[in-house]
């Protein structure tokens, strides 16, 4: 393949949580391309921006309009099934498809980056050139706002299951392994949403 000309990255959100799903972003940007969302607003892993930045990001990402992104979620009922990084992966090959439909990406003129430990499934994509970056989120922007939107879109997930469980708290923790979700969970049991495979020894 010559000169790509897209990069798609991709990074997932909700690996280690008690509840709630793992969710994969996936966006794409022109080769070269450097996003600035403004003064204040540095462009990384998600995990080391605040609620505050990362929302500026995606407000960034939407009135833009030309960087063209989707998101996928596995639920923790597939979770448990699948184990995490089977659904993990199966997320990822679905934002991938996501993308390249909603927006008509032909994938054969894309260079796609995996944040390490994330890959395609077998089959999930044809013709594609992918690989796995190891601390991709801190090297490639397209994975960097891959990271911030699928956190802030499992975020607002998680604040929305809060209304439903208001027991839980989903809106402060969004289902990690707090001290106090643990006391929640031993006090009241499990959800629908938590994992059961993530919760035996909670």
């Amino acid at each position: 393949m010559g000169r790509a000309r897209y990069i798609i990255g991709l990074d997932e959100v909700g690996r280690g949580s008690l509840a709630g799903p793992v969710t994969v972003g996936a966006v794409l940007l022109r080769p070269g391309a450097r996003p600035k969302a403004g003064a204040g607003l540095f462009l990384r892993d998600s995990k080391k921006l605040s609620p505050r930045q990362r929302e500026g990001w995606v407000k960034y990402v939407k009135k833009r309009g030309d960087i063209p992104y989707a998101v996928a979620s596995i639920s923790s009922k597939r979770v448990d099934k699948l184990n995490v990084t089977r659904a993990a992966n199966l997320a990822a090959g679905e934002a991938l498809k996501k993308l390249s439909q909603r927006h008509h990406i032909d994938l054969r003129q894309a260079k796609i980056y995996l944040d390490g430990g994330l890959f395609l499934p077998k089959g999930a994509v044809r013709f594609v050139n992918a690989r796995t970056v190891i601390k991709g989120d801190e090297k490639i922007p397209a994975i960097s706002l891959a990271s911030i939107v699928a956190k802030v879109h499992r975020d607002r997930l998680m604040a929305a299951r809060h209304e439903k469980f208001p027991r839980y708290d989903f809106a402060r923790h969004k289902g990690y392994g707090t001290r106090a979700h643990i006391r929640l969970v031993k006090k009241y049991g499990l959800s629908p949403m938590h994992r059961k495979t993530f919760c035996k020894f909670v």
